[in-house]
């Protein structure tokens, strides 16, 4: 019996499929990411042979008299992104209504390498959404009904409830009040008869119906240099912007709903870069009970996460010279922090920054005035100078920005943002900083860029080297990449080392996870 090993044509990601002369060349972890599919396919499956259980926890969190009035839909109609699966929901009563149950997906956001990431990520979701509604109404965004987590946890809004239980919650409300103490959020915990089978985390929301818009990406290819669209979205997303940054708060950190349904800035600042980390099993050294009182203390964890990333990834370098490079960024990154960070900002303002906002997450109408956002995971309180236009106004990566392209469409947004806070500033009886002030000059300082690759595991190195280097060092490069490396911790001959060792040893599995064995 002989057994030949050949190359395969392709293996099967998420959304593509790639063959083992692309994976080899690729600086994230495809290793890691060829297990996704699998286990997306086997995720959605159980998912759909739990249709009981998704239909009694709607009857639960609506008081339904049965479960019968509800429908799931087919699963060739689950909508999903990197993150999420949102499951479409009819519930056929008196007026039909349509839902969206949305669940983090366990494979994309580490909750296997750090369990109860996928509760965190309800609960933080969850909590944003509580704390615009009772602070910025005016934000346009979809109802949320109710969430529940991994251990059997609910939380029904308080218009769903049964009378009585509105009643109760009512009194309770007042008592807190009138007591002066905290009161608790709109989410009320409520014990639900169902067994929950499905070990997951939800949010339970309303569907956004195509007559209040339809997502911007639709049209953003072909409308974005219409100025009129152009000019109506970024007033739109101007105030939005400036009604969220209006009220200031104590930390750096995330909102949750706690066990007894009040809402607490009480979380890690969560991000879709320290989830990523997590789920290749990169610990980012961020714990999930951390917030942050002062500015510097979070960019040093930030900086923290990103040597972490180094030290972890099997393919973070791709020979001696990448690594030479990005220990020299990495060095580099942490020695200029407070060049960009103002000394009177460092304890605060702090604002709610909704960090996930892209063409996808924004409803506009014909004329693309904003009338909905969506998916608001990974919104947090954050220092006042991490507040940056979107970088997708060119459609360019992070790391492939053109600054002075970029520039031209960010002076439009400025121009709309500076016209939305003046009657704002007006009416204010003290001196806060102006957020377009503080926004130009991010922009001067070169703060905008800092704060960028800070945001980009992998794009850190490149916007290091494009925009923030030249700002402090145009010549003696080489100089420069020679003596950072040893500045980044002691015995760095032997870390650069065990990197190419690993970066092989990455390479011998991969290719091992390409080969087909035929008899």
């Amino acid at each position: 019996m002989c057994y030949l090993f050949i190359m395969p044509g392709t293996r099967q990601l998420l959304r593509r499929e790639i063959t083992y002369a692309s994976a080899k060349e690729e600086e994230v972890n495809i290793l890691h990411q060829l297990g996704y599919y699998k286990k997306q396919i086997e995720f959605f499956s159980h998912l759909n042979n739990h249709q009981e259980w998704i239909k009694n926890t709607v009857a639960h969190h609506f008081n339904l008299y049965s479960s019968d009035v509800c429908h799931v839909s087919d699963i060739e109609d689950w909508l999903h992104g990197s993150f999420n699966v949102c499951i479409p929901i009819t519930i056929n009563t008196r007026s039909v209504k349509r839902l969206i149950l949305r669940l983090p997906l366990p494979y994309r956001v580490g909750e296997d390498f750090m369990p109860g990431n996928g509760d965190e990520k309800v609960r933080c979701e969850a909590g944003t959404y509580a704390w615009l509604q009772e602070n910025c109404p005016d934000v346009p965004i979809p109802e949320l009904y109710g969430f529940g987590l991994s251990t059997g946890e609910t939380f029904t809004c308080f218009e769903n409830l049964p009378l009585l239980h509105q009643w109760i919650q009512s009194i309770r409300y007042r008592a807190f009040s009138w007591l002066g103490l905290p009161t608790p959020s709109r989410y009320v915990p409520r014990l639900t008869k169902t067994e929950h089978t499905v070990h997951s985390g939800y949010l339970l929301l309303e569907y956004i119906e195509p007559s209040r818009g339809s997502m911007l990406s639709n049209t953003w290819t072909d409308s974005q240099h219409d100025i009129n669209l152009r000019t109506n979205l970024f007033h739109s997303l101007s105030r939005i912007l400036l009604r969220i940054s209006q009220i200031p708060l104590p930390r750096i950190g995330s909102f949750i709903i706690d066990h007894k349904g009040f809402l607490v800035l009480a979380n890690r600042p969560l991000s879709i870069e320290i989830q990523q980390l997590e789920n290749e099993q990169i610990p980012t050294g961020i714990q999930r009970e951390y917030t942050y009182s002062t500015v510097d203390s979070y960019v040093a964890d930030i900086l923290t996460m990103h040597d972490n990333r180094f030290r972890h990834q099997p393919n973070a370098v791709n020979n001696l010279g990448d690594c030479v490079f990005q220990l020299s960024s990495l060095s580099a990154m942490r020695t200029v922090s407070k060049s960009f960070f103002q000394r009177e900002f460092r304890r605060g303002p702090f604002v709610f920054s909704l960090t996930d906002i892209h063409q996808s997450n924004i409803f506009v109408d014909t004329d693309w005035n904003v009338t909905c956002l969506v998916d608001l995971e990974w919104a947090c309180s954050l220092p006042i100078e991490i507040i940056r236009p979107p970088y997708w106004f060119t459609n360019m990566g992070v790391d492939e920005l053109v600054s002075t392209e970029y520039d031209k469409v960010r002076m439009e947004f400025m121009d709309a943002l500076i016209a939305e806070e003046k009657p704002i500033a007006a009416l204010k009886k003290h001196n806060p900083p102006l957020l377009s002030d503080v926004m130009s000059r991010t922009w001067a300082a070169g703060t905008f860029w800092y704060t960028l690759a800070l945001s980009s595991p992998s794009g850190l190195f490149t916007i290091f080297k494009q925009h923030i280097r030249p700002l402090f060092c145009t010549e003696y490069v080489e100089e420069f990449n020679l003596i950072m490396p040893y500045l980044w911790e002691t015995n760095v001959e032997r870390i650069a080392s065990r990197k190419i060792s690993d970066k092989k040893e990455y390479d011998r599995r991969l290719q091992q996870e390409f080969e087909t064995e035929l008899e």
